[in-house]
């Protein structure tokens, strides 16, 4: 995915959110990134850029564009939550046990269907977890 500056401002606007050069930074890693980052890897990877920035600002950056339905916050583990661009199709997770990359998933067929009539759905999480193939394959060739 890959999202512009421009189209990130506007969210920012309908979400009335000011937008500012750190959550700018933020929406755009999370969002362009591929990855699931935690506050920590989005706050290394920014400060890079903005040394100046702090944790602080991070973490109610975060807090700020998930509150205003931007970004979602996943709780895959008991460890540190993720992030997750929230303006994309629905999808399902998948954390690898071994090198704990979270990868995006197609939902399953007829996943609808499991809810009982009469209730309304807001959210859903639905996330796998094992061996990705890239650490499969490097298990196989470890022990050959």
């Amino acid at each position: 995915m890959n999202i512009d500056n421009t189209t990130m401002i506007r969210m920012l606007h309908d979400s009335k959110i000011r937008p500012s050069v750190h959550r700018l930074a933020v929406l755009d890693y999370v969002a362009n990134s591929g990855t699931h980052p935690t506050a920590d890897d989005i706050y290394a990877e920014i400060s890079k850029d903005y040394p100046a920035v702090s944790r602080t600002t991070v973490y109610n950056s975060l807090h700020t564009l998930v509150d205003g339905g931007i970004l979602k916050e996943l709780e895959i583990d008991n460890g540190s939550a993720h992030y997750d661009f929230a303006r994309q199709s629905p999808h399902s997770h998948f954390k690898c046990r071994n090198c704990g990359r979270i990868f995006d998933m197609a939902l399953p067929a007829g996943i609808a269907e499991v809810v009982s009539p009469g209730f309304r759905v807001d959210a859903a999480e639905l996330c796998f977890a094992g061996a990705c193939p890239e650490c499969i394959d490097r298990n196989k060739n470890s022990n050959n």
